[in-house]
């Protein structure tokens, strides 16, 4: 018998197909890859509420230096000599408590790295609301509020109180006015390269 292109041409298609379909003797096993996961959203600031503040352990007896902030500004800064320093890092970046003389601190800074500028918007109204305080534009991007002492309800000593995107910068201090506060917020945006 004469075989022909034509007729040897789909017998090797067919033999090919076959041989390409036919169980091997590796003894090798498959191992199924792992499925793949969905990305988690960040966790910002151990998810603490947009009006949480600082706690430090060992309160005004502390001295643990702030990571952004120098001591001795600080003091010169904000008038006070800075008796105690505390940092407390449940904050994505520490926040920190400075004390003198008096019990309560003379300064608390906190950065707070939220989920989105919305939720940033709200650490800024909690700290500075909108109905008691004034203005604050400063630096250059950044807005929120600004109060003197006496001016915020429950709220002792002055603030100053910005946002930019998802960043807040909230500063207290027992000072009357809020230049002081004004300044380290701006040093601590500075420092930081906020």
């Amino acid at each position: 018998m004469r075989l022909s292109l034509p007729s040897v041409l789909p017998a090797a298609l067919l033999t090919a197909l076959l041989v390409g379909c036919t169980p091997t003797d590796d003894t090798t096993e498959d191992v199924a890859a792992p499925a793949p996961t969905a990305e988690e959203a960040p966790v910002t600031d151990s998810g603490l509420p947009h009006d949480a503040l600082p706690e430090v352990p060992g309160g005004r007896d502390s001295w643990e230096e702030c990571p952004y902030l120098d001591t001795a500004w600080v003091s010169d800064t904000n008038g006070q000599r800075t008796l105690g320093v505390g940092v407390d890092t449940r904050f994505d970046t520490p926040s920190c408590v400075f004390w003198s003389y008096p019990e309560e601190p003379h300064l608390t800074v906190i950065v707070r790295d939220m989920p989105d500028t919305d939720a940033a918007i709200r650490v800024v109204d909690w700290a500075a609301p909108i109905d008691t305080t004034e203005p604050a534009e400063e630096p250059e991007g950044w807005s929120g509020g600004r109060a003197g002492a006496g001016l915020v309800p429950d709220r002792e000593g002055s603030l100053y109180a910005v946002q930019k995107d998802d960043r807040a910068v909230v500063v207290f201090t027992n000072q009357d006015q809020s230049l002081k506060a004004e300044l380290v917020a701006k040093e601590v945006i500075a420092t930081l390269g906020l």
